[in-house]
C-alpha cells in the first residue's frame, strides 16, 4: 500500500512518521549500532575503512555518528546541524577527506543512512514525501529558494514520486488538533534549534470531520542554537582569546572577532577546522600579547571538542530552565571550564533574541488583525519552549488555561504525515 511520509528534518533532530491511511501515523524506528530510536539527531560521521577500498568511506548518522566521533578522535570528519547550512548562499560545501560535498550531497547521505536503519520498517512504497520547512531559515542571510532548491535535489536522488513542502508550525498544529473538542482559533509556536516559527490556524469540525484554514505565519532565524552561542560567548570566548590583542609591526591590534563567531556555532567547527581563517588564527599566536588563550583556542578546536562543548553548553541551559543557577562544566578549559551560572545572566545575554522572538509573534498577530484574546489555544513545541524566559512572553499575552505544550520531538513529523493523507495537500502546500 502506498503510503505518505511525513519528514521533520530537524537542526537538531529528524524524525519520520508513516501515515497509516485511517487518520493514524507511528514513527519510523531507525536500528543502529547506537540502538534503536525513533529520533535521529542530525549528525553524520565519516572515516576512512580499508575493508571498503582506498577511497571508501564508513558513514553513520545520528547517535552511532557521535559514537564514531567520541571513539575516534582524530580519525572521524564529524558534521552536525546540517540544516543549517540549506539557505546559504556562502556553503557551497565542505571536504570531507579531500571530496567535496555539497548540501545536497549530505543531506541524501543522511536520508539514505536512516532508510538503511529503519531496514524493513521502510515502506516499499511511498505515495509523497512531506518536508516541513521553517517560515523564516536560519542564517544572516538565508536564501528560501535556494534551500528548497538543494532539498529537492536530494530528495529527488532518492526517488520520491511527489515532494510536498509545509511549514513546520501548520504541521504541528495539525498533530495538536486532533484532540481539540470544539472550534478553534490555534497559535503554534514552533522552537527548532535554528528557528522560531509561529502559525495561526482556525479549526472547525463540519459532520465530525476536522478542516483547517490558515490565517498567517512568521518566523525568525533564532532559537536554542542562538541561545547555545550566546553562552559560549560570555562563558568560554573570553578564557580563550576574545577581547584580546596582538601586535602587529609598531601597532597594537584585537584579535577578529569572526574567529569566536565561528566557534560559538558549535555545528561549523568542523568546517572552521580547515578553513582559512583558522590557519590566520595559528599564525597570530608568535604575536599575540596572550598566546596562552590562543593556543587554547587552537587545542579546542584541533581535538574536536565541538560536541563536547555543546553537550556541556546544553546541559547548563536545562539546569537553568528549572533552577536559578547552574554549574556550566567544560574539562579543556581548565580552570576557567568551571563556573556558576545564574538564569538571571543568562536571561541578559538573550534578550535582544528575545525581543525578535517576540517581533515575530507580534507580527503574525498585526498581519492577520488577530487580537489575543481571540486566540483559543497556544500550543508550543520544541526544546526551547522549556526556557522560562520563553515562557513568559507567552503568559504576559495569553492566561495560563490556554497554553499547552507536547509532543516537543514528534508533532511536526505527525502532522506531515497526516496532511499527506488528508487529500487537501494542494492547501497546505508552502
Amino acid at each position: 500500500m502506498a503510503r505518505a511520509l511525513g519528514l521533520d528534518f530537524g537542526t537538531t533532530n529528524t524524525v519520520i512518521a508513516l501515515a497509516e491511511g485511517d487518520g493514524a501515523t507511528q514513527s519510523m524506528p531507525f536500528a543502529s549500532s547506537a540502538g534503536t530510536t525513533d529520533t535521529m539527531r542530525t549528525a553524520l560521521s565519516f572515516m576512512k575503512d580499508r575493508q571498503l577500498g582506498a577511497q571508501a568511506l564508513k558513514v553513520e548518522a545520528g547517535q552511532a555518528a557521535i559514537r564514531a566521533f567520541i571513539d575516534n578522535p582524530g580519525d572521524c570528519r564529524f558534521l552536525q546541524s546540517i540544516k543549517t547550512f540549506a539557505a546559504s548562499p556562502l556553503f557551497q560545501g565542505t571536504l570531507i577527506f579531500a571530496r567535496r560535498h555539497q548540501f545536497e550531497d549530505l543531506m541524501e547521505i543522511f536520508l539514505r543512512r536512516l532508510s538503511a536503519y529503519a531496514g524493513e520498517a521502510w515502506p516499499a512504497e511511498v505515495s509523497r514525501i512531506v518536508v516541513g520547512r521553517p517560515v523564516q531559515f536560519a542564517g544572516a542571510s538565508a536564501d528560501a529558494d535556494l534551500a528548497l532548491e538543494r532539498y529537492n535535489a536530494a530528495l529527488t536522488r532518492l526517488g520520491f514520486p511527489e515532494i510536498a513542502y509545509v511549514y513546520e508550525p501548520v504541521a504541528a498544529a495539525h498533530y495538536f488538533a486532533q484532540n481539540l473538542q470544539k472550534d478553534a482559533n490555534v497559535l503554534v509556536a514552533d522552537f527548532g534549534g535554528g528557528t522560531t516559527d509561529y502559525s495561526l490556524i482556525r479549526f472547525e469540525r463540519h459532520a465530525g470531520r476536522l478542516s483547517a484554514t490558515p490565517i498567517g505565519h512568521s518566523g525568525v532565524g533564532i532559537a536554542g542554537d542562538q541561545f547555545d552561542a550566546r553562552m559560549i560567548e560570555h562563558l568560554v570566548a573570553p578564557e580563550i582569546g576574545k577581547g584580546s590583542q596582538f601586535r602587529s609591526f609598531d601597532k597594537v591590534l584585537d584579535v577578529p572577532s569572526n574567529y569566536y563567531t565561528s566557534f560559538s556555532r558549535w555545528n561549523q567547527l568542523s568546517i572552521f577546522k580547515g578553513s582559512k581563517e583558522f590557519a590566520d588564527l595559528q599564525s597570530l599566536v608568535r604575536s599575540a600579547l596572550e598566546p596562552e588563550k590562543l593556543e587554547l583556542f587552537i587545542d579546542l578546536v584541533e581535538h574536536d571538542e565541538g560536541y563536547p562543548l555543546y553537550q556541556a553548553v546544553s546541559a547548563t541551559k536545562m539546569a537553568l530552565s528549572g533552577m536559578e543557577e547552574a554549574e556550566f562544566s567544560f574539562a579543556p578549559l581548565g580552570k576557567a571550564g568551571s563556573k556558576t551560572v545564574r538564569r538571571r545572566d543568562f536571561e541578559n545575554w538573550i534578550a535582544d533574541d528575545l525581543s525578535r522572538i517576540e517581533a515575530a509573534l507580534d507580527q503574525v498577530l498585526v498581519e492577520t488583525n488577530t487580537a489575543p484574546a481571540a486566540i483559543d489555544k497556544v500550543f508550543l513545541t520544541g526544546g526551547t519552549s522549556f526556557v522560562p524566559a520563553v515562557r513568559e512572553i507567552f503568559n504576559r499575552r495569553f492566561d495560563a488555561g490556554r497554553i499547552e505544550s507536547g509532543g516537543e520531538l514528534l508533532s511536526i513529523a505527525h502532522g506531515l504525515a497526516l496532511i499527506g493523507e488528508s487529500g487537501e495537500m494542494a492547501r497546505w502546500a508552502a
